[in-house]
């Protein structure tokens, strides 16, 4: 038998419950905190590992996914919560708790067996040429290399960027897929890849033009 609930935890599991019947996903924590006007990631969090104590939800650490244990509604969620991280300053470790800005849900087929994949949003329009648009959230495969030509993270002084990575006799160099934009020759002291864009991301609401 289930343990019993406290009135914060039923009412989070059933707002959980309606939020995946009504658009087959669950909830990132950032809304579900929002929804209850708890006022840090970690506090949303203690209610969930609670609902899953007690029997009532499935949910992986790295990445994040909920998933309600006997939910009624006739929908089954297949997503997998992928952490937003912000952009940092060269030298700041980007996978750091205090640097992720939500938890977003994708398509689980989007991830596979990646581990510790993890989302980055794209700020500007110099990779609009690869079909990549300002707000488009990237879905990254953490990796500390790349091969010529392969489209990358990688981690500056100034933030992260997505770009080509070109391998040339003078070394490599960032290569944009607008002309507007110039490439960017990477000195290895001062950048890092971050890993490799696997997958893409579009709220058209969110689209400024």
């Amino acid at each position: 038998m289930k343990k019993a609930l406290t009135p914060k935890q039923q009412a989070i599991l059933r707002y959980i419950e309606e939020y995946i019947e009504n658009r087959g996903f669950p909830p990132s924590i950032r809304e579900i905190g929002e929804r209850f006007n708890i006022k840090s990631l970690r506090g949303v969090t203690v209610h969930l590992d609670a609902l899953k104590s007690k029997g009532y939800i499935e949910r992986e650490s790295t990445p994040r996914s909920i998933k309600v244990i006997g939910n009624n509604s006739g929908r089954q969620s297949n997503t997998t919560a992928l952490p937003l991280y912000g952009n940092v300053a060269a030298g700041n470790p980007i996978y750091s708790e205090n640097n992720v800005q939500d938890h977003i849900s994708v398509p689980s087929e989007m991830v596979r067996n990646i581990k510790n994949a993890f989302l980055l949003r794209i700020q500007g329009d110099s990779m609009i040429g690869d079909g990549i648009l300002p707000h488009d959230l990237v879905i990254i495969k953490p990796q500390d290399s790349a091969n010529h030509n392969d489209l990358v993270a990688v981690q500056l002084e100034d933030g992260a960027t997505v770009k080509r990575y070109s391998v040339q006799k003078d070394g490599i160099v960032l290569l944009p897929s607008n002309p507007s934009h110039d490439p960017i020759p990477v000195r290895t002291e001062s950048a890092w890849v971050l890993g490799k864009v696997v997958g893409l991301l579009r709220d058209y609401q969110a689209m400024a033009f």
